[in-house]
């Protein structure tokens, strides 16, 4: 609850804080002198409420959407002692880390992969694949099953998904001023909104939303590192390493599958801005150096 209280008073800050510029700076009398007759403070509003609504949703529905999406099958019986085992060790984990026990699940996957998803850090959901289980020992399992657990420690999900409705308000808010600039002073259209409006604007999200993106995978890659690093804390940063280098093995240098990867994948520099997580080689080095 914190965590949504300093996001959401930090994208009212934020907005703030671009309503003064704009008035320092005359900005808003330079849209005008352009015939550009737009109500900035009303446009930030609306831009929130656009921005943060899609985020909010997505994190109240990431439990039910994450289990429809997957195919996850929740332990509430375990069959055999495999899944006894896995309800048992997520258990110790949630008690070490200091949060409710969340639920837990198995989907079926060939590749090697596990997420953690939910808007409460004692109501979340821990999954894990078929693949997964049948490429690692139980050593290498349980870091994987800490890193997740350090996700929903640290509110990850909730920070995520806060910090895209902050990028996603921003970038609604100045594609509509591009949107305006394009109709009114370029067109030369002075009655309502004509084609062009909506053109600029669509143009200038994708574009400003793919500029964005960096920002939040760079966020997204250094949770990584956190998760890691958590993991190492919970089970024994070789456990952690262990498990690192059997996904290096078996999928670099291809790239690992899926959005919901509990790991990362290599590239090029470029291609790393846009990473959601970051190289495997860089995460056991960085765990080698924890002190």
């Amino acid at each position: 609850m914190i965590r949504i209280f300093l996001f959401l008073a930090t994208n009212i800050a934020i907005m703030v804080v671009i309503s003064v510029i704009f008035s320092l700076f005359g900005l808003a009398g330079i849209l005008d002198a352009q015939g550009i007759n737009l109500d900035l403070n009303a446009l930030l509003v609306m831009s929130a409420i656009i921005g943060m609504t899609g985020s909010v949703i997505s994190l109240v529905m990431s439990k039910w959407t994450a289990k429809q999406a997957m195919g996850v099958q929740v332990i509430e019986h375990p069959q055999n002692q495999s899944e006894q085992w896995l309800l048992t060790s997520v258990a110790k984990l949630a008690q070490q880390a200091g949060i409710g026990i969340p639920e837990v699940g198995i989907f079926q996957a060939p590749e090697a992969n596990a997420f953690a998803t939910g808007m409460n850090r004692n109501n979340a959901l821990i999954a894990v694949s078929t693949g997964l289980l049948q490429r690692m020992n139980n050593n290498e399992i349980e870091a994987v099953l800490g890193h997740e657990m350090t996700h929903i420690a640290n509110g990850d999900m909730v920070t995520m998904a806060l910090m895209q409705g902050v990028v996603n308000t921003f970038v609604y808010f100045f594609a509509s001023i591009i949107g305006h600039v394009v109709d009114r002073v370029i067109l030369q259209n002075e009655r309502n909104h004509g084609m062009g409006y909506f053109i600029a604007q669509m143009v200038a999200q994708i574009a400003l939303g793919f500029l964005a993106s960096m920002l939040v995978m760079w966020f997204s890659r250094y949770r990584e590192f956190k998760a890691d690093a958590g993991s190492a804390k919970l089970t024994g940063r070789e456990k952690m390493i262990s498990a690192l280098r059997t996904l290096q093995r078996e999928y670099e240098p291809q790239e690992l599958p899926g959005q919901l990867a509990a790991f990362g994948i290599n590239g090029s520099n470029v291609q790393k801005l846009f990473m959601s997580h970051p190289p495997l080689e860089e995460r056991i080095a960085a765990l080698q150096n924890i002190g």
